[in-house]
Formats: structure tokens, C-alpha cells, sequence
């Protein structure tokens, strides 16, 4: 049985959803993450590249780094009458594709949750200027 057929998000907080998703699709296991979206939630990566399942940002990391982890530091909950923003902040830190260790690469992802479910994710992080630092580009 998959990791997404055993995730149930039925009496999680949103801020609890937000961290179960995150934790799945670190392993990576877009799959399991998945569980926590509702189909079709548009993932707005880093760049402005649309994703329609959490399968997208995985095929993009791979290409960017060998492996990458999140350092969650604090979740940022703003509840509204309809739905909830939940902001994730942190520190990314991994190893790039040629194998160079980094830490401390900072990161906000902001999710806004529905029904016990994310419906929409933003995503940004400092990658892109550490990339351009890494090749001599002042950032």
C-alpha cells in the first residue's frame, strides 16, 4: 500500500496538512503528497513554472540538486472565514547536482488550505542566486 493511500488529513490542523505534505514530498514522495492537495492545485514554483501535481517541482529539483531537504523553521497561520493561508519558512539545504554540500539557502512556501486540503502552493527560495553566485555572477 502507498504512502498516499494511508494519508488521512480528516482532524489535522491546516498548519498540520501543510507540514504532512511537506514531509511527504521531501522524501520525495509526490505521490503521498498529493494526498494532502485537491486535484488540480496549481503549484507555483520558483521562476513562475506552473505544476498541476507535486510529480512537477520533484522532476524540477532532480535536475537542480541531488538531494534537498527543508530546515522548517516556523509555520505562519492566518485563518479567514472561508479558507486559511499557511506560510512555511525556512532553510533549504542539500547537496547541488555536482555534488556540492549547502545549507541556509532560505525558503517561504505559502499554501492556502480548504476543507482540510491545500488548494493552491507558492513557492520561493534563494536557489536561483546562489546558482548565479556559484558561477561568478554577482547575485
Amino acid at each position: 500500500m502507498s504512502a498516499a493511500a494511508k494519508a488521512d488529513p480528516k482532524g489535522m490542523s491546516d498548519a498540520e496538512v501543510v507540514e504532512a505534505y511537506l514531509t511527504a514530498s521531501m522524501i520525495p514522495d509526490p505521490d503521498a503528497a498529493s494526498a494532502y492537495m485537491k486535484p488540480g492545485t496549481i503549484i507555483t514554483f520558483t521562476g513562475g513554472r506552473e505544476f498541476d501535481h507535486p510529480r512537477g517541482p520533484t522532476g524540477f529539483n532532480a535536475r537542480r540538486y541531488r538531494w534537498v531537504k527543508k530546515k522548517m523553521d516556523r509555520f505562519d497561520v492566518c485563518p479567514g472565514a472561508e479558507e486559511t493561508i499557511v506560510y512555511s519558512v525556512g532553510t533549504l539545504y542539500g547537496e547541488w547536482v555536482d555534488g556540492a554540500p549547502f545549507e541556509g539557502n532560505r525558503y517561504v512556501d505559502r499554501f492556502v488550505v480548504r476543507g482540510g486540503q491545500i488548494v493552491k502552493m507558492d513557492v520561493w527560495n534563494d536557489s536561483a542566486e546562489w546558482i548565479l553566485v556559484q558561477r561568478g555572477i554577482e547575485a
